[in-house]
């Protein structure tokens, strides 16, 4: 709630700073991106990168990782492109 006061924004603005809030102030939309940024930060980002660049990459090749590679205990150890891809196919045939 602190985050959504009018002095915090306020000193915000005031600082050239802008809030990463989200839309309509959906608490569960800012849990979803921090358990994201739990993620990146815990498993992949090992090290401080040196530029924006070398960021970009880094954490596009951890969300491939991720996604495509790294099993997960939710999803009876499969990836989650494997468990998407595997429910469109369904829908297919539905």
């Amino acid at each position: 709630l602190q985050y959504c006061s009018a002095i915090y924004q306020n000193e915000l603005n005031a600082n050239g700073i802008q809030p990463s809030m989200t839309d309509g102030y959906d608490c569960y939309q800012n849990a979803l991106a921090e358990r994201i940024n739990g993620i990146l930060k815990q498993e992949f980002l090992l090290y401080r990168c040196k530029t924006i660049e070398e960021l970009k990459i880094l954490v596009t090749e951890s969300i491939k990782i991720y996604n495509e590679m790294r099993p997960h205990l939710a999803l009876d150890m499969e990836t989650p492109n494997a468990v998407h891809n595997r429910k469109g196919q369904l829908r297919e045939l539905a």
